[in-house]
């Protein structure tokens, strides 16, 4: 049925009870309104087949947004620049697939990631292509209560669905980018917390207490000593290969005596030090459990990352007197003191001034844990 599509006329339209009733534009060739029982949505039809594109949801999208998409897309199919694309199938599907791909080029803690937060907050029904912009920041913006997981949640269905317009199973994205306020952590634990955290640590079992215990002795990321292998071991060193690191380039830094002896007490099941509880030939998992049970048994210690780790690490150097440029080859930071031109032409390795550091450092916190 043809009708004069205004905003007035769209308004009125009342929904079916059952089935789909699409108004065609008497203005617009090929481009109308379906409605059914609980939505609006427009659409424009082209090719022999007369294969009907869904445009956005009303009144998500307005008319006349809707109306200008219909134009260029006419125009631009007829000119041959249209690429077809697959069937509409479900979100479920969509999501499923998208996972699959993601298992085969990502790291595993990504995929855990992004299944986690693709199966808590989208649980959208019905068809890929019927998903709207509305319904996807209704989800985001009801996070707003907890702004890191409100991040992270946006950012896996804006992946997912940048995915599925390059696999074609979407024309575009109806997720837009986001700016995330979240402040930069700033995050440094006290000398109390650290004993508390690191006395913990050495009293909690294999695997998570030992990996606590290296974050705190090392200062290196969760995922570089979760994953961390036999083979990087040599002589008191650690040497993460290239590509391995957050920065891509390879990384060596020394053990203190502690970390030396720690190791050395750990069970060797595989290449990997701390293996996944089901499968030993895969890295370290379940961080967000572990660390609750862990965190359970603190005493006087304020809410903290692993990472704010990491930050203590570097904040007790600067205490004892390390040099910065020292401090940022011991974390492999490469946009510090030592960057640009600089590192072009400055090849020292810096071994035994790390190997003093992270010395004192070593001695710095047998002295915090006996007084």
């Amino acid at each position: 049925m043809k009708l004069h599509l205004t905003d007035m006329a769209i308004k009125k339209l009342s929904n079916p009870a059952v089935g789909q009733v699409t108004h065609w534009d008497k203005l617009t060739p090929g481009f109308g309104l379906r409605c059914s029982s609980k939505s609006k949505s427009f659409v424009v039809m082209y090719g022999e087949t007369r294969r009907l594109k869904t445009l956005g949801r009303y009144p998500s999208v307005s008319l006349a947004a809707a109306r200008i998409e219909a134009r260029r897309f006419s125009a631009q199919y007829k000119a041959g620049a249209f690429v077809t694309v697959e069937p509409s199938i479900s979100f479920l599907e969509a999501k499923e697939r998208f996972l699959v791909d993601c298992n085969a080029r990502n790291k595993p803690r990504t995929v855990a990631d992004y299944t986690r937060l693709l199966g808590r907050h989208f649980q959208f029904a019905g068809e890929l292509t019927s998903v709207s912009r509305q319904q996807v920041m209704k989800v985001v913006s009801g996070l707003a209560g907890t702004p890191s997981e409100q991040s992270h949640a946006h950012v896996a269905i804006r992946t997912m669905m940048n995915w599925c317009v390059r696999h074609g199973l979407l024309e575009h994205s109806v997720v837009p980018p986001m700016k995330h306020n979240t402040k930069p952590r700033d995050r440094v634990l006290s000398e109390k917390e650290l004993v508390e955290v690191y006395t913990r640590a050495r009293e909690a079992t294999y695997p998570f207490g030992p990996i606590v215990q290296l974050l705190i002795l090392t200062g290196q990321r969760r995922t570089e000593i979760g994953s961390l292998r036999w083979s990087w071991l040599d002589n008191g060193w650690i040497t993460f290969p290239d590509g391995f690191t957050k920065n891509k380039r390879m990384h060596r830094f020394p053990l203190s005596r502690s970390a030396q002896t720690l190791i050395a007490t750990l069970p060797e099941q595989s290449d990997l030090i701390f293996p996944a509880a089901t499968n030993v030939e895969r890295p370290f998992s379940g961080w967000a459990w572990h660390k609750a049970q862990f965190d359970a048994a603190l005493d006087g210690v304020d809410s903290y990352t692993l990472h704010d780790l990491r930050r203590t690490f570097a904040t007790v150097h600067a205490k004892i007197g390390t040099p910065i440029h020292v401090t940022e080859k011991l974390l492999n930071h490469v946009s510090g003191t030592i960057s640009g031109v600089s590192a072009v032409y400055n090849r020292h390795s810096y071994t035994e001034e790390m190997e003093a550091a992270i010395s004192v450092y070593d001695e710095y916190l047998v002295k915090l844990m006996h007084d």
